[in-house]
Formats: C-alpha cells, sequence, structure tokens
C-alpha cells in the first residue's frame, strides 16, 4: 500500500452534522478498502482561490491515508457523485 494525502472541500452551507458525516463516509470509503486513514485535519471554512457554482467559501478537510490503489479508485467514483463535495483531489505522498 502507498501513502496518499487527500484534500476534500466541502460546500459552505453545510449543517456541523452534515460535515461530520461527509468526514465519516471519506473515512468509511478508505476503511471498508483494506485501507488505512492515519490522519484526519479539518481545516475548517475558508475563502476559496476562485468561485465554484457561485460560492467564495468551502468547508476544507485533509487526510493522510495508507490505500491501496482500488480504495483510492473508489474514492474517486464516490466523491464524483457527492453533491456536497465541490472539488476533490488525491496525491501520493512523497515519503
Amino acid at each position: 500500500m502507498k501513502k496518499y494525502e487527500v484534500m476534500f472541500i466541502l460546500r459552505s452551507n453545510l449543517e456541523q452534522d452534515v460535515i461530520k458525516a461527509e468526514v465519516a463516509n471519506v473515512s468509511n470509503i478508505f476503511t471498508n478498502n483494506n485501507s488505512q486513514v492515519l490522519e484526519v485535519k479539518e481545516w475548517g471554512l475558508r475563502e476559496l482561490a476562485y468561485e465554484i457554482e457561485k460560492m467564495r467559501k468551502g468547508y476544507y478537510v485533509w487526510m493522510k491515508v495508507e490505500a491501496t490503489p482500488k480504495a483510492v479508485e473508489e474514492f474517486n467514483r464516490i466523491v464524483g457523485y457527492n453533491e456536497n463535495i465541490i472539488r476533490y483531489i488525491v496525491v501520493k505522498d512523497g515519503e
């Protein structure tokens, strides 16, 4: 398994309980696919670099995971359909 950094941005108008549920759902994508979530940091509400879907702010979440290629593929597939997540990226960690 390789280590990855995962970043995703949630809509700024979500309630706190919905945010917690979305973070848990993303973590479950990895744990359900024989991978580990090593670290999670919720950076909170921040200004976006540019407007996305008429929004100027988003709720940022960063994760470090040790994942299989299948888990990363499943993350990309599921998050692509999630309307609460407006942007996401997965980058292989240099370690």
